[in-house]
C-alpha cells in the first residue's frame, strides 16, 4: 500500500464584500484568482511509474488534513467561506472547478466530473454567527464528502483546493494550509481490463494539464 500526499500552502485574501485579492506578503504559494472572490491551488500527483509498470491503482482511503478553521478580521454575522476539496482522474479548467464548487456531480445541464472521474471532494462552509461575532474564528456550518474512489490506470492524479469568500464586513480572510492524502495500492490487471481502462484515462485527458 502506498500512501500520497498533495500539500496547498495557506492563502490570506483581503478585500471587502466579493472583491478579493490574495495578500502575497503572507501567501506561501500559488493561488489562482478564478472570479473576484473565489480562488484555486492547484496540483497533481505524477503516477508515471506507476504507468510505466502497467498497473492499476485501486483506492483504498481518501481524505484531507488542516489544522484550524478560516480566521477573520472585522468579522460580522453574515460572512462566509466556501472551501471545496477535489481529487479527480481528469483535469478541470477554471469554468469546470467553477461549475464543480456550486453543484459537484450534479451539476446541469451535464456534470464537469461523473462520479468515476471525483476519486474524493469535500465541500464545506464556513461562517461567522451571532455566537461567533466577537471572534476571528469561523464555525463549521456544514461538511459534504462525496466521490467514487474508482480506481485508474491514469498517471495523474489532480488535486484542487476552491476558496469562495462572501464578506458582510470582514475585511480579511485567512486559510489554513491543506494537505490531501490518498491511499492506494498498485495492482496489475488482465491485460484486457487495463487496457480498457488505459484507454478510458487517456481519453479523461485531453484537456490541457495546468500545474
Amino acid at each position: 500500500m502506498k500512501t500520497l500526499t498533495k500539500e496547498h500552502s495557506n492563502l490570506a485574501l483581503i478585500g471587502v464584500a466579493s472583491e478579493w485579492d490574495v495578500d502575497t506578503s503572507i501567501t506561501f504559494g500559488s493561488w489562482t484568482k478564478l472570479t473576484g472572490n473565489r480562488f484555486c491551488s492547484k496540483k497533481y500527483f505524477d503516477l508515471a511509474g506507476m504507468s510505466m509498470d502497467e498497473k492499476t491503482l485501486f483506492f483504498e482511503a481518501a481524505g484531507t488534513q488542516t489544522t484550524a478553521a478560516p480566521a477573520v478580521s472585522q468579522g460580522a454575522s453574515g460572512d462566509i467561506v466556501f472551501i471545496t476539496d477535489i481529487m479527480s482522474s481528469s483535469p478541470l479548467t477554471d469554468a469546470d472547478l467553477i461549475q464543480f464548487q456550486s453543484n459537484g456531480n450534479f451539476a446541469q445541464p451535464g456534470a464537469v466530473l461523473t462520479w468515476d472521474e471525483t476519486i474524493y471532494a469535500r465541500s464545506q462552509q464556513w461562517a461567522i454567527t451571532i455566537n461567533e461575532a466577537a471572534t476571528n474564528f469561523m464555525v463549521l456550518l456544514n461538511e459534504e464528502q462525496f466521490g467514487s474512489m474508482s480506481p485508474t490506470a491514469s498517471d495523474r492524479i489532480y488535486s484542487y483546493r476552491l476558496v469562495l469568500a462572501k464578506g458582510v464586513q470582514m475585511d480579511s480572510v485567512y486559510v489554513y494550509p491543506a494537505r490531501h492524502i490518498l491511499r492506494a495500492t498498485a495492482k496489475e490487471e488482465p491485460d484486457h481490463e487495463y487496457i480498457m481502462r488505459l484507454l478510458r484515462s487517456y481519453q479523461l485527458q485531453q484537456e490541457p494539464d495546468v500545474d
